[in-house]
């Protein structure tokens, strides 16, 4: 929650609440963790306190969570990537795709509650948005390949 003086009142400030759709947190997600992969030496609280100040962008306890998890288990998610993809370096796949996956994988880990499939349907409309024309397929074929990895053929549902 923020304090902001809402327009059209002169000195009276109002409670804002802002709340935010799974999806719109997964979004912020994104954008704090594909800021990080440019630079990686700035802690990932760092980068949200600067986006929160300097852009007033309000994120909500999962995006943060979600964004902080994968960083913290980094090594672990692009070990995942890595042992999923057929033909491809890690170091060659799109940094948008890569981000991507990395936060779709670290939900599958570290978000229980929440089911694969949920998160690699975000992970891959998100694509959609962010990524380039074909990206989507890839993501989504890497991602299936790691939840078999995880959990067998019928995975988390």
């Amino acid at each position: 929650m923020t304090y902001n003086k809402s327009k059209g009142c002169t000195g009276v400030w109002v409670l804002r609440v802002c709340f935010m759709t799974r999806r719109e947190a997964r979004e912020q997600a994104f954008i704090l963790l594909f800021e990080k992969s440019f630079n990686e030496d700035v802690p990932m609280s760092d980068i949200i306190y600067s986006a929160s100040q300097e852009r007033l962008i309000d994120y909500d306890d999962f995006s943060r969570d979600l964004a902080i998890k994968t960083c913290e288990n980094l090594s672990e998610i692009d070990s995942l990537i890595e042992s999923n993809l057929r033909g491809w370096k890690l170091n060659r796949v799109s940094r948008v795709s890569v981000v991507l996956m990395r936060l779709a994988i670290c939900e599958m880990l570290y978000f229980p509650e929440i089911p694969n499939s949920v998160s690699i349907n975000e992970a891959v409309e998100l694509c959609k948005v962010y990524g380039g024309e074909n990206d989507y397929s890839f993501i989504n074929g890497v991602l299936g390949s790691v939840d078999r990895t995880l959990n067998g053929s019928a995975g988390k549902e």
